[in-house]
C-alpha cells in the first residue's frame, strides 16, 4: 500500500496546482490576490472564508508570493490526506498486505508481521512500523520534495544561485509532471483542492475517533 501510495503521489502531484486567476482590486487594499478555491455558495459569484484573513496574510503580513505559498501547501496537504483517507478506508475495510502479499513479515529482523498490522487500527499499526520502515517512507517524501526544489517545468536548474523552489513564489506544488496528458482546467484545479479539504477533515476525524473512542459522534462504516 505504501508503494502505491507513492505512485499515486506522482500520477496525481503533475499539474492540479492553482493556477494564478486575474487579480481584483479594491479601494482598501489595492491590489488584491485571489483565493483560487472560492466557491459558489448562495450566489453565482464565488464566496471564499476568510477572505479578509487572506488579504491580511497577503498583503498586510506578506505579499502575493505569500499567497502562492499558502496555496501550495494546502494543496500539498490535502494530496497528503487524500492518500492518507484512502489507505486508512483500505485498512479498515480489510484490504490490507496480508491478504494480497506473497510474503507475510513487513519486517524480518523485527519480527512485524502483516498480519500483526491488520490485526490493530491504523493509528497502532503505524506504531509498530520500524524505524527503518519510516525511514523509507520519510525518503520517498524527500525526494519528491528535493525534485520540485530543484527542478522547474520537469528539468533540472543547473545555471541559478538558489533553487528554483526557495525563490519567492517557487513553490506551487507543480512538479511539471504529466505523463498521461490529462488537460489541467480551472474545474479540475479545484475538485482537487475542494476534495483535498474535505480529506482533511475525513482524516483528523478518523485518526481521532481511534485515539480517542467516541470522539467522532456520527457512526463509521467499520
Amino acid at each position: 500500500l505504501e508503494i502505491l501510495s507513492i505512485v499515486a503521489f506522482w500520477t496525481s502531484a503533475c499539474a492540479f496546482a492553482p493556477n494564478a486567476a486575474p487579480a481584483k482590486t479594491t479601494a482598501l487594499n489595492g491590489e488584491k490576490v485571489p483565493c483560487f478555491g472560492a466557491t459558489p455558495l448562495l450566489g453565482k459569484e464565488p464566496i471564499f472564508i476568510g477572505e479578509n484573513y487572506w488579504d491580511k496574510l497577503t498583503s498586510e503580513y506578506g505579499s502575493a508570493e505569500t499567497g502562492k505559498y499558502i496555496r501550495a501547501a494546502e494543496l500539498k496537504h490535502g494530496r497528503a490526506a487524500m492518500l492518507g483517507t484512502v489507505g486508512y478506508a483500505f485498512h479498515k475495510l480489510g484490504f490490507t498486505l496480508n491478504n494480497i502479499s506473497p510474503h507475510s513479515f513487513l519486517s524480518v529482523t523485527q519480527g512485524v508481521q502483516f498480519e500483526d498490522l491488520a490485526a490493530v487500527n491504523p493509528v497502532e499499526a503505524f506504531a509498530k512500523i520500524p524505524a527503518e520502515g519510516i525511514t523509507q517512507m520519510f525518503a520517498a517524501i524527500a525526494m519528491v520534495e528535493i525534485y520540485e526544489l530543484t527542478h522547474r517545468q520537469g528539468k533540472l536548474v543547473e545555471d541559478s544561485r538558489i533553487a528554483p523552489g526557495l525563490e519567492a513564489g517557487g513553490l506551487t506544488g507543480d512538479i511539471g509532471w504529466n505523463p498521461l496528458g490529462i488537460e489541467v482546467t480551472d474545474r479540475r484545479r479545484l475538485s482537487e483542492l475542494q476534495n483535498g479539504r474535505a480529506a482533511m477533515f475525513c482524516i483528523s476525524a478518523w485518526i481521532a475517533n481511534d485515539m480517542y473512542p467516541g470522539a467522532y459522534p456520527l457512526p463509521l462504516p467499520w
